[in-house]
């Protein structure tokens, strides 16, 4: 019973999400039948692989609490971009995976641990803090990259296919691994109300680091998701995902707070933002009313988390 329990809370937060993701499928299927046929499902999920990592790789973050949104996990997908393509491919002339994703994921670990030494160390509001990665990311993805480049790894473009959901498995299943060991009643614990995580002797420092860490490390698979996609190196790309990510982690039922929610919702939350992509792309829609829609969902995800979590304190 008490599992069930745990799945029936796992996916309460992420309710809204799973209805809208249904009705997203039935009019993608009504307006444009073979794009979504099962033959184009592969196709389908290269394209939105780099979507759904960031909104997984936002994730860690959020549920540490204490207001942890990293919002520079944009940038970062952008910099292991850049950095893949034009320094360690193009100049370097290294082209292979046991070298490209080792340095990726080690890039995106140093830059979790300068995150989460600012904003756990320091104690620097954590927006501020990863606002200033953003910027420096940012400004040395322009430096390494003014323009376009490529091409990416033959390897590389290939996972840009049917092959994208093998990095989105090994996230979820490394999330899984995370999940039977003492760190995730930890981490949930410190994003639910971190005084009394703290008082019952949980190192909140330590968990909330380690957030930063893992937030870094996806973030840098993501990067390597959007170059598989692409083909090659584009330093204006990496930023657009950044606001969009956390839309999605929030209309997955990931509350903003902390301590609730997990990356199942934030990878629907993810889709259901790509579905919604291809439903205003078929109505030739502008990237002005697609902001538009973006901001709309973030508002109204937050509105129904916080309904949700209004409506269980009163059941408890």
């Amino acid at each position: 019973m008490s599992g069930f329990r745990r799945m029936a809370e796992r996916w309460r937060g992420a309710g809204f999400a799973t209805v809208l993701l249904v009705i997203l499928i039935a009019v993608n299927l009504l307006l444009n039948p073979s794009r979504f046929h099962p033959s184009a499902w592969g196709a389908l999920i290269g394209l939105a692989a780099p979507l759904i990592g960031a909104a997984l790789a936002s994730a860690p973050v959020i549920l540490a609490g204490r207001g942890g949104i990293d919002i520079s996990v944009g940038p970062l997908m952008g910099f292991v971009n850049a950095i893949v393509i034009q320094l360690l491919f193009l100049k370097l002339g290294i082209s292979s995976p046991l070298v490209i994703v080792p340095a990726a994921l080690l890039i995106g670990a140093i830059v979790g641990a300068a995150n989460g030494f600012l904003a756990t160390v320091v104690r620097i509001q954590p927006i501020v803090a990863t606002l200033g990665t953003y910027l420096i990311l940012t400004g040395m993805t322009l430096t390494i990259l003014p323009a376009p480049i490529g091409p990416a790894p033959v390897w590389l473009k290939a996972m840009a296919g049917p092959w994208s959901a093998l990095p989105l498995a090994l996230i979820f299943l490394f999330w899984w691994l995370v999940r039977q060991t003492p760190y995730y009643d930890q981490l949930m614990a410190v994003g639910s109300d971190d005084r009394a995580a703290y008082t019952a002797g949980v190192p909140v420092t330590k968990v909330r680091f380690i957030a930063y860490v893992m937030t870094g490390i996806l973030a840098a698979c993501a990067g390597l998701m959007l170059t598989a996609l692409i083909g090659s190196a584009d330093p204006n790309i990496g930023p657009t995902y950044t606001l969009i990510a956390i839309a999605a982690v929030a209309l997955g039922g990931v509350s903003l707070a902390g301590g609730r929610g997990g990356l199942l919702g934030a990878a629907i939350g993810a889709i259901d933002i790509f579905l919604l992509q291809s439903v205003l792309t078929a109505f030739n829609v502008s990237t002005y009313v697609l902001q538009i829609a973006y901001g709309v969902i973030l508002v109204v995800a937050v509105i129904m988390t916080a309904l949700q979590e209004r409506l269980s304190g009163r059941k408890g």
